[in-house]
């Protein structure tokens, strides 16, 4: 057993580890949170060094890089992580600012599995990481999540409300994903805006409100699965008809 797949046994059966190197604390704190509200066990750190100490003891199943970071540059962690043989084969998605057409491409060039321009919504990078692990780990699958009669397929994106198709829209689903993936769990609607809108987005939070009312309605009596917590936001059910 070589190096890497050593320090992937220590992690064996436990949910997927992600790095996520940030340098705004704001930004790597609403990742962390995003990414461990989804299944995921995340460690943030600000800059090449701190990823390089964490890498002697584990290794992750994908790294997030932010190319503009204080010190090293992405750009050139990247090149190191791929010339090092215990973290070659880490996925790596660069994050890149909106635009720099030129640091997108150096880096999909020097070997990052894919990209995403800042600003980003948190579910769309929940959602990218997911693919690069689909590709690189092919036969992990994620499971159907299940509220009583309703049912969420992350591999197909299929939602079925009492058996029957639903048609949604992007950030119906990303919010409907986010509360079936955490039942019980109460989501403030700043905290939802933030983890499906983007950090950066301006709006108010009754987008929020009309996205659920919008989703509730085409989900039909599964819609009441999706409960409102007065002056605060929303939680989903931990079961069909179960009050908390």
């Amino acid at each position: 057993m070589n190096t890497v797949e050593q320090k992937r046994s220590m992690t064996a059966g436990s949910a997927d580890m992600i790095y996520c190197v940030e340098d705004d604390s704001g930004v790597r704190d609403l990742m962390l949170y995003t990414l461990n509200s989804s299944g995921f066990e995340a460690k943030g750190f600000m800059d090449g060094n701190s990823l390089f100490d964490a890498l002697k003891t584990e290794t992750p199943q994908l790294i997030m890089l932010d190319i503009m970071l204080p010190g090293e540059d992405g750009i050139s962690i990247l090149k190191k992580l791929r010339r090092k043989p215990d973290t070659a084969d880490i996925p790596v998605i660069m994050a890149t600012a909106k635009g720099t057409e030129y640091d997108k491409v150096i880096g999909l060039d020097m070997g990052a599995d894919d990209y995403l321009a800042k600003p980003f919504g948190m579910m769309e990078m929940i959602s990218r990481i997911r693919a690069v692990l689909r590709r690189t780990h092919p036969k992990v699958t994620e499971r159907l999540l299940h509220i009583g009669s309703l049912e969420l397929n992350p591999e197909t994106y299929a939602v079925l409300a009492d058996s029957m198709p639903i048609s949604l829209t992007r950030k119906e689903y990303q919010l409907l994903r986010i509360l079936m993936e955490n039942p019980g769990r109460v989501f403030t609607r700043d905290q939802l805006l933030e983890i499906v809108w983007g950090v950066d987005y301006t709006g108010e939070t009754r987008t929020v409100d009309v996205h659920i009312g919008t989703l509730r309605m085409k989900l039909g009596t599964c819609g009441d699965y999706i409960e409102t917590i007065r002056g605060v936001g929303y939680r989903m059910i931990k079961g069909a008809g179960e009050q908390l």
